[in-house]
């Protein structure tokens, strides 16, 4: 999966979705399903981030994006509903949704926790992503073959000291990401949910989180995206339900 070589058009005439698109992985995942023939839904916080992806895919000649400015630490339950109807109205479905946006909390130990923080990272990372998906399902449910990849972590898969709300969040949203998967196999198969650890990655995140790691020894997000690619085209449509690494262990 990590050395998938993606056909050219793996991704023509699909409709996707990215979270937290200004940047990192959502960037790279972005420009990468763009450059495969989507038409890709920049979502995230920072209009100027949105806007410089926007012009970076439209001078690439790939379809043209979407720009979805949203802040998932205050968005209402009323303006998921409102950007499914306005997706509804626009594009009529929905191919795929890549939950990437989160951020990182304290870290520290439990018993020092910030309760506000702790609040605020998990209503970003776990309590966002399931609104959004909730809005986003009956449009995946219009797609022949739709894909939905939630980011996990190794912290969200086996936890570790110190890494508090993250850490849970991720648990979390593996949950969501199991769960989601059984509820949307129905007759149809056609909505797959898969969650996938990026594993460490050169990104502004990573080195918030190990501020005396050396970034190059880490792979950019650009090197990830075979598997990005992989999970949401057509070669996986019988891959769900799975926790898959996108860097070999």
């Amino acid at each position: 999966m990590q050395d998938y070589q993606a056909p050219a058009d793996l991704l023509k005439d699909r409709i996707i979705m990215v979270t937290g698109a200004g940047s990192g992985i959502g960037k790279a995942a972005a420009k990468a399903y763009a450059a495969h023939g989507a038409t890709v839904i920049l979502v995230g916080r920072t209009v100027s981030k949105l806007e410089a992806v926007y012009d970076e895919i439209e001078s690439a000649g790939h379809p043209k994006p979407a720009i979805v400015p949203m802040n998932f630490e205050g968005a209402a339950v009323k303006e998921y509903e409102e950007l499914a109807m306005t997706l509804e109205d626009n594009f009529d479905h929905l191919d795929g949704l890549l939950h990437n946006a989160a951020i990182l909390g304290n870290r520290s130990p439990i018993e020092l926790y910030d309760p506000e923080i702790w609040s605020k990272v998990m209503h970003v990372n776990a309590t966002a992503p399931f609104l959004l998906s909730r809005a986003m399902i009956p449009l995946l449910r219009k797609s022949d073959d739709a894909s939905v990849i939630f980011t996990s972590s190794g912290v969200g898969r086996k936890a570790k000291a110190y890494w508090g709300a993250y850490a849970v969040s991720k648990f979390a949203v593996e949950g969501l990401s199991q769960m989601l998967a059984e509820e949307l196999d129905d007759d149809r198969h056609n909505v797959r949910v898969n969650s996938l650890n990026p594993g460490a990655t050169r990104t502004n995140m990573r080195a918030t989180a190990y501020p005396a790691e050396n970034p190059q020894q880490n792979p950019t997000p650009e090197e990830l995206m075979p598997v990005y690619l992989y999970l949401m085209g057509k070669d996986s449509r019988d891959v769900n339900g799975q926790q898959i690494d996108a860097q070999p262990k």
